[in-house]
C-alpha cells in the first residue's frame, strides 16, 4: 500500500499539471523508450546466444575420462615403454595428500569451497588492474574456471573467452560437488614436461606416488600450475625452490601449516628422481610393435586408452643383443680405423626368434635409435650373399638329394645366365676342390657347386620354395640367386631358418602376446604356422648346417660348446656380412654394413664382422639353457661318413664326420683309407661316378 507522501508523488507526476508535455509528444516518448527497451533486451538477448550457442555441454563430464597412459611390457614383466597424448594417471581425491591440496586451494583459489564458481570481488580487482595497464593482464580465475577452460576452451586470452568461461564455471558448479571439481582440476592441469596431473608430476619429478609427497614436495608441485615451464625443477631448480617459498609462506598465512612446519619445509633440501638414461627400452622392438598396434586397434585406442600390451621380448635377451652388437660394431671401426659416431659408419641389425612359436625375443635396428629410427633388423633389404643358400639345399633335400651326394667345383660359364650375359661365378677362395660333397660345398660356402645344384634344380623353382619357407620379398628367378643377390630383410630371413629346429614347420615371427583394457583382452596373437617340408629334410639341413660350425667357416662358434648350426653370408666388395645360425630352441641373424651400400672394408666377410656379434649373443642367451641337442624324427639315420667322398667311412678314415640321411637314401660303400671316391669297389662292386655327380645343363 502506498504512503500519502507516495501517492502525492505519484499523483503530482500523472497530473496535468504536473505533465508539461502535449499528449502527442508523450506517446511518442514512450513508444520510443518501449522501443529502445526492446532493442537492448534484443541486443542483450542475442549476445547470450552468441555467447552460449557454441558452448559444449558441461554433461560430458559424467563420462569424462582423460586420455590415460597405455604400457608396454616384455614378457619377463619389465615396463619397456609408454604411449600417451598427455602423461596422465588419473587418482582419486582421496589419495592426494591433504598438503597437496591445501597448497593447490591457497595458491590458486583460496576461496574454493565459498564462491559459485566465479569469484566477484577477485574479477573486480583484475577488471581495474586491466584497465590501469591498458591491456588484458590479469584474469583472477577460479579453479572451476580453469578446469573449464582446460576441459572445454582455447587458451587464448580474451575477453569473450573469460565471459564463456565463466559460464562454464556456472553450469559446473551447479551439477557437481565441490569435491568433484577439485578431483577432475588435480587431474588435469599441465604441470610440464608432459606430466598432466598430480600423479604423473609427483612420478615425474620424486619418482613416487602422490600419496607418499613430502610437504615440501606437495609445496612444490602446488606451485607450478602458474607456470610450468618456469618453474620447472627440471629446468630452473633454483626458481622452483623460490616459488615453494612462496607456496609455503600463503599455506600458512591461511592456517594450512605451522610456523614449524613452514620452517623445516623451506629449508629441505631438493631430491629429485633421477633422470632415466633411456625413457624407451628396446626402442626398435617398441618401434615395431607400436606400428603393428597403430594399424590393429588404430592410434586412438593405443595412445588414449591406458591400455596394458604384453610383447613377447625377453628383456635380458634384449641387454645381452644390444651389448653383443655395441662390442661388434666397436671391433669393425677399430679395424675400419673410422672415428666412432661418424654418420657414415657401420651399421648392424640383430634379430633373435624362438624357433618353435616364431616370437621375437630380441631386437636391434641398428647402431643408435637415437641417431636413425630405421629398423634394418625389419626395413632394410640387403642381399643376404650366401646366407641364403640353404634355402636351395634345402630345397635339393626335398628333391631326393643326399648330402654325400656329389657337386663338381671347376670353372663354369652359364650362357646367358646373369642378365642375359654370359656369366662365370667364382670361388670366395678362388680356388676349386673339384668333386664335392653338398655337405662340404655348403660348410666351406664354395659357389660354383651351389650355382651347379640351382641350375639342376631350376631358378624358378628355387623361387618359389623360397617364398614357401617364408620369404616375402621379391626374388629374381636366376641363377646368381643361390649366391644371395635378391635382397631380402633379416627378419625374413631369419624366419626362413626357423623350419630346420622346429621339424619343417615355419611360424610367421610376431612380437606382441596379447593387449588388455582394464583387465579385459581386447586384442591377441593368432598363430600363423605351416608345415613348408618334410621332418626328415629339416633334421637332415640341420646336419649339414652344423657342418658349418663343425668342419666350415662357423668354425669360430664352437667353443660354445652347444648344438648349434647356421650359415654365413658375404657379398661383392664386402658390403653385407651375415650370420644365420640357431639352437634347438632359437634362431637369430646378424647382419654387419653400410647403410650407403658402401664396403666393410678388406676381408669382412660374415665370419669376421657378423659372426662375433652372434656367438656374444648366443653365449649370453643360452647360458642359463639346458644342454639340448636337436630333434630326430623318424625316418632318419646317423652313419660315419667320408666328408671328401660321401661314402661310409672306415674306422681309419682321417676324414670321418657323423652324417644324418634319410632312412634307404644313407650311402652303402665305404670309401679306401680316406682316399677320394674308388671307381671300383672291393669285392668287384663297380659303380658308376657319372651317376653321382652334377654337372651344368
Amino acid at each position: 500500500m502506498l504512503t500519502e507522501r507516495a501517492k502525492g508523488a505519484f499523483y503530482d507526476f500523472n497530473s496535468e499539471k504536473g505533465n508539461t508535455l502535449p499528449p502527442l509528444r508523450r506517446n511518442i516518448t514512450y513508444t520510443v523508450l518501449l522501443a529502445g527497451a526492446a532493442l537492448f533486451t534484443g541486443v542483450c538477448g542475442g549476445l547470450l546466444f552468441a555467447l552460449m550457442h557454441d558452448l559444449p555441454q558441461i554433461q560430458g563430464l559424467d563420462n569424462f575420462r582423460p586420455a590415460a597412459i597405455t604400457r608396454i611390457y616384455s614378457a619377463d614383466k619389465e615396463l619397456l615403454a609408454e604411449l600417451f597424448v598427455e602423461k596422465r594417471q588419473p587418482v582419486p581425491l582421496d589419495v592426494v595428500p591433504d598438503h597437496l591440496k591445501a597448497g593447490i586451494l591457497a595458491t590458486e583459489d583460496a576461496k574454493f569451497y565459498d564462491h559459485p564458481g566465479v569469484d566477484l570481488k577477485g574479477i573486480a580487482r583484475a577488471v581495474i588492474k586491466n584497465i590501469r595497464a591498458g591491456e588484458y593482464a590479469e584474469g583472477a580465475s577460479t579453479i572451476t574456471q580453469q578446469l573449464a577452460k582446460t576441459l572445454f576452451l582455447t587458451p587464448r586470452k580474451s575477453i569473450m573467452r573469460k565471459v564463456k568461461e565463466a559460464f562454464l564455471a556456472f553450469q559446473i558448479e551447479r551439477r557437481y560437488t565441490k569435491d568433484e571439481i577439485l578431483a577432475l582440476y588435480l587431474n588435469q592441469i599441465y604441470f610440464g614436461s608432459g606430466a598432466y596431473g598430480v600423479e604423473a608430476a609427483a612420478q615425474l619429478f620424486f619418482g613416487k606416488p602422490v600419496r607418499r609427497l613430502t610437504l615440501a614436495e606437495c609445496a612444490l608441485i602446488a606451485g607450478m600450475p602458474k607456470s610450468p615451464s618456469r618453474y620447472s625443477p627440471l629446468v630452473k631448480p633454483s626458481l622452483a625452490l623460490k616459488r615453494r617459498s612462496v607456496v609455503l609462506g600463503q599455506m600458512a598465512r591461511h592456517g594450512l601449516i605451522s610456523e614449524e612446519e613452514l620452517k623445516a619445509a623451506d629449508t629441505s633440501p631438493l631430491h629429485l628422481a633421477r633422470k632415466k638414461e633411456r625413457s624407451i627400452k628396446a626402442p626398435y622392438f617398441v618401434a615395431s610393435v607400436t606400428s603393428l598396434l597403430e594399424k590393429a586397434l588404430g592410434q586412438e585406442a593405443l595412445y588414449r586408452k591406458g591400455l596394458a600390451v604384453y610383447t613377447t621380448l625377453d628383456y635380458a635377451m634384449q641387454q645381452a643383443a644390444e651389448k653383443a652388437v655395441a662390442q661388434g660394431l666397436e671391433a669393425l671401426l677399430a679395424r675400419m680405423e673410422m672415428c666412432e659416431g661418424q654418420e657414415d659408419g657401420p651399421q648392424a641389425a640383430l634379430v633373435c626368434l624362438d624357433a618353435k612359436r616364431g616370437s621375437i625375443l630380441a631386437m636391434v635396428g641398428g647402431r643408435s635409435f637415437e641417431e636413425s629410427r630405421f629398423n634394418r633388423a625389419t626395413m632394410a633389404r640387403r642381399q643376404p650373399g650366401s646366407a641364403f643358400k640353404p634355402l636351395v639345399y634345402a630345397l635339393a633335400l626335398e628333391k631326393g638329394f643326399g648330402q654325400d651326394d656329389i657337386l663338381w667345383d671347376g670353372p663354369v660359364v652359364f650362357k646367358g645366365a646373369k642378365e642375359g650375359q654370359d656369366w662365370m661365378p667364382h670361388n670366395f677362395s678362388e680356388e676349386f676342390m673339384g668333386e664335392v660333397t653338398l655337405r662340404r660345398a655348403l660348410a666351406l660356402s664354395q659357389n660354383i657347386p651351389a650355382v651347379r645344384l640351382l641350375n639342376k634344380l631350376g631358378p624358378t623353382c628355387a623361387v618359389e620354395f623360397a617364398y614357401k619357407m617364408g620369404i616375402s620379398s621379391p626374388l629374381d628367378p636366376n641363377l646368381p640367386l643361390v649366391l644371395g643377390t635378391s635382397e631380402v630383410t633379416l627378419l625374413e630371413l631369419t624366419a626362413a631358418y626357423t623350419p630346420f629346429p622346429n621339424g619343417g614347420i615355419w611360424t610367421r615371427p610376431f612380437g606382441v602376446l596379447e593387449v588388455l583394457e582394464g583387465g579385459r583382452c581386447v586384442w591377441r596373437h593368432k598363430p600363423q604356422l605351416r608345415p613348408v617340408i618334410t621332418p626328415q629334410t629339416a633334421a637332415v639341413m640341420t646336419d649339414m648346417l652344423e657342418a658349418v660350425i663343425l668342419e666350415g667357416t662357423g668354425k669360430a662358434a664352437k667353443p660354445i660348446n652347444r648344438a648349434l648350426a647356421g650359415k654365413t653370408g658375404s657379398t661383392d666388395s664386402y658390403k653385407d656380412a651375415l650370420f644365420v645360425g640357431f639352437s634347438p630352441t632359437m634362431v637369430t641373424g646378424v647382419w654387419v654394413g653400410l647403410d650407403d651400400h658402401g664396403t666393410l672394408g678388406d676381408k669382412e666377410t660374415g665370419a669376421r664382422a657378423a659372426l662375433p656379434i652372434w656367438i656374444d649373443f648366443m653365449e649370453q642367451a643360452l647360458r642359463n639353457r639346458p644342454y639340448d641337442g636337436f630333434d630326430l624324427p623318424e625316418g632318419v639315420v646317423h652313419v660315419n661318413m667320408d666328408a671328401e667322398s660321401g661314402l661310409l667311412a672306415s674306422e681309419n678314415c682321417p676324414n670321418k664326420v657323423t652324417a644324418l640321411f634319410k632312412e634307404g637314401a644313407e650311402p652303402k660303400q665305404y670309401c679306401r683309407h680316406g682316399s677320394q671316391r674308388q671307381l671300383t669297389g672291393e669285392g668287384g662292386d663297380d659303380w658308376e661316378l657319372g651317376s653321382r655327380l652334377t654337372y651344368p645343363q
